[in-house]
């Protein structure tokens, strides 16, 4: 579905986890299915928030860490140091070691 952009086989594919009698699975495809057409137009469309969702994570990840113990312009250039950490790290060269 996710390769090809159909969200056709999606109701099938939520009835066969429904009906696998695995607990995980069924509480999977019972929370896609109330929000299913959202999950249908995120199959469908080239459009993701995934590097929204990675920075939120850094933030809240940084506000868990130095709770009570800074305040926001060191909460503010720990963030900005991570975001630099994350660009240079998406850019590096894929080499296989020798």
């Amino acid at each position: 579905m996710l390769d090809n952009h159909d969200a056709t086989p999606l109701p099938g594919w939520l009835n066969d986890l429904t009906n696998s009698g695995l607990a995980p699975l069924v509480g999977l495809a019972g929370a896609l299915h109330e929000d299913r057409h959202a999950v249908a137009q995120g199959i469908t469309t080239p459009y993701n928030s995934g590097v929204n969702e990675g920075r939120i994570t850094d933030v809240k990840l940084q506000k868990r860490l130095m709770a009570g113990r800074a305040d926001v312009p060191l909460l503010r250039h720990r963030v900005v140091l991570i975001a630099h950490l994350r660009r240079r790290y998406a850019y590096r060269s894929t080499v296989s070691p020798r």
